[in-house]
Formats: structure tokens, sequence, C-alpha cells
């Protein structure tokens, strides 16, 4: 095992150990036994930053197992194979926890402690990821100053700025995958038509 790989499994190992949203949290505690949820890689060069496990992914334990994950895939023409290889592609969520649902029975927004208190370490333990992919407006307000004024539409369809840019790693917003954002994707149907052809050969020259 290099260095790298072996100080990105300590820190795992420290992320799955971690009980701070349930006994010191910010705000309510965590309503259930804490599973953390994540796939970081010393080798992958493509990462899935996403929102947080669903009531699915917190029963398998395994990131987008759900009709989320169905869609994400076929956005990005993967096999579940090529999605779920951890040698060549991260996930990590910004809340590693399912939150738990609201009183509409919608999920909660991923916990605040994730990300204050293990990202910057995580991200400093893959310097050779070379594209973020930023899944929801959550992973876009981490990672992208502007995208809290730009809004959901304009922050996505900067894509071919973010993805043609010489940054390292490069960052590009997506929309989330649940079928709760339907509407969006069918007034905005240059995703499909324009962007998600080009990502998905960017990610099959990465993957290679």
């Amino acid at each position: 095992m290099s260095a790298r790989a072996g100080q990105l499994a300590r820190l795992v190992r420290e992320i799955r150990a971690c009980r701070i949203c349930r006994d010191k949290p910010e705000g309510p505690p965590l309503p259930h036994e804490p599973r953390p949820v994540l796939r970081p890689s010393p080798t992958a060069r493509v990462c899935i930053c996403s929102q947080a496990p669903g009531v699915r992914v917190h029963a398998s334990g395994i990131p987008f197992t759900d009709p989320s994950g169905d869609r994400l895939r076929a956005w990005l023409a993967l096999t579940p194979e090529e999605f779920y290889d951890q040698r060549r592609i991260a996930i990590v969520p910004m809340g590693f926890c399912f939150p738990g649902h609201d009183a509409a029975g919608g999920d909660l927004p991923p916990r605040r402690e994730c990300a204050a208190r293990w990202h910057r370490r995580l991200f400093a333990a893959m310097p050779q990821l070379e594209l973020i992919l930023l899944v929801g407006s959550y992973a876009q307000r981490w990672h992208l100053a502007d995208s809290p004024r730009a809004g959901m539409a304009a922050t996505v369809r900067d894509w071919r700025a973010r993805l043609g840019s010489g940054d390292k790693p490069r960052r590009v917003p997506l929309p989330h995958p649940s079928w709760r954002n339907n509407a969006w994707l069918a007034a905005n149907p240059w995703l499909e038509r324009d962007m998600l052809p080009a990502l998905r050969r960017e990610v099959r020259l990465l993957l290679a």
C-alpha cells in the first residue's frame, strides 16, 4: 500500500467511527445510529460529490443504490461495475449519513458536521483527482464560490467553461438526479442535449 493510500485509509477509518452528529451535534442530534457512506480513492481521477445518503442507501451502505443512482449512471453512460469501481471513481457526499426525514417526509439537508470536519482533509488526501462532479446545490455551494447567488440553472449552464478550464481538479456542477427535479430537467433540455454527451466523453477519457 502506498503512503497516500495508507493515509486515506486511516482517514476513512476515522470517518466511519465518527459520531459527532449524534453526540455533539450542531442542532438536533441525528435521530438514528450513524452509518457513514462514502467511497474515497487514492487512484480515482473522477469524484462524485453528492448530497447525502437516502434511506435506501442507509440500509444498503452503498451510495446511489436508488432511482437517483440509476439516473446518474444513465447520465454518465456508466455500468454499475464501472460506477462502483473504486479504483476509478470516488464518491464523497456532503453529508456521510442519512440525515432523517422532515415533517413532510422528504430528506433533511446533509448534516453540516461532515463537511466542516472532514471534507478539506479528504480532498487534500486525493490530489490525483482531475474532475469533481458537484451533484446538487449543497455540493455546489461548498465547492463553487459563485453558485449561491447564481442559482442552479445559471451555475450548471456554465458547464463548458468549467469543463474546459485548466483547473485541477475541474469542478463541474450537475442538478441532483432525483425525480423531484423532473420539472427542472424538462425546462432545461440543453442538459441532456448538449452537456451530458460532452461530460460522458470526458468521463470516459478519464476512466481509460
